[in-house]
């Protein structure tokens, strides 16, 4: 994976000298980094796929549990893609109720296990290939920001920069997307659990990060 992201990053670089590139391929956060790095672009100009999938995913597990419509189903997750995915109850809700209030601890580490284990699923009942409808629709909610510039706020993998006491590093947060990329990080009033969870994300993605050198 490195080495094929090394060669597509240096060819867009090769046909644009300022392009927004959105990174797809796993492990997302590492790769993310991987092509900020090799474009030796401003990091807002990079940015990972993956909170929009998951969130959208976490939505039709609680939507299944609950029996509500999903489009009734406020559904977010932070943090990295994959197993250090962070959900955040505290902001999601259903019929305007807060996640907490309907569902247990427990029923909710479960249905953030599915969410976590929802590609591999889909890759498993395809047996051959990958999920791509949900990905593939996911991006082009985020290139629809940019081209557009209509600063609508998703949560993608951005680079960090002291939000919720994290920096240096790629992690899925709530961004404002526009013509610029990343415009802004925007920070929500997280529980203190939750941030705690998140930062702890961030210091796994550092230390997975730090592989990359053996590329």
């Amino acid at each position: 994976n490195g080495k094929i992201i090394k060669d597509v990053t240096n060819n867009i670089m090769e046909y644009s000298n300022s392009p927004i590139i959105i990174v797809v391929t796993n492990p997302l956060d590492q790769m993310t980094t991987l092509v900020a790095e090799t474009s030796e672009l401003p990091k807002k100009n990079v940015i990972g796929q993956a909170g929009i999938l998951d969130s959208s995913r976490f939505a039709y597990f609680i939507s299944k549990k609950t029996g509500v419509p999903m489009k009734e189903v406020k559904a977010l997750t932070l943090g990295s893609h994959g197993e250090t995915m962070v959900p955040v109850p505290s902001q999601c809700l259903v019929n305007d109720k807060k996640l907490t209030e309907l569902l247990t601890n427990k029923e909710i580490d479960n249905l953030v296990e599915k969410t976590s284990k929802g590609g591999a699923e889909i890759v498993e009942l395809l047996k051959t290939g990958s999920a791509y409808f949900a990905p593939a629709s996911a991006a082009a909610q985020m290139v629809n920001a940019i081209i557009t510039n209509s600063n609508d706020v998703l949560p993608v993998c951005a680079w960090m920069t002291g939000e919720y006491g994290i920096k240096d590093v790629y992690l899925g947060v709530t961004s404002r997307i526009g013509s610029n990329g990343v415009e802004e990080i925007v920070e929500l009033p997280l529980e203190q659990n939750e941030i705690k969870e998140l930062r702890e994300a961030s210091e796994s993605v550092k230390l997975k990060v730090a592989e990359l050198k053996n590329i």
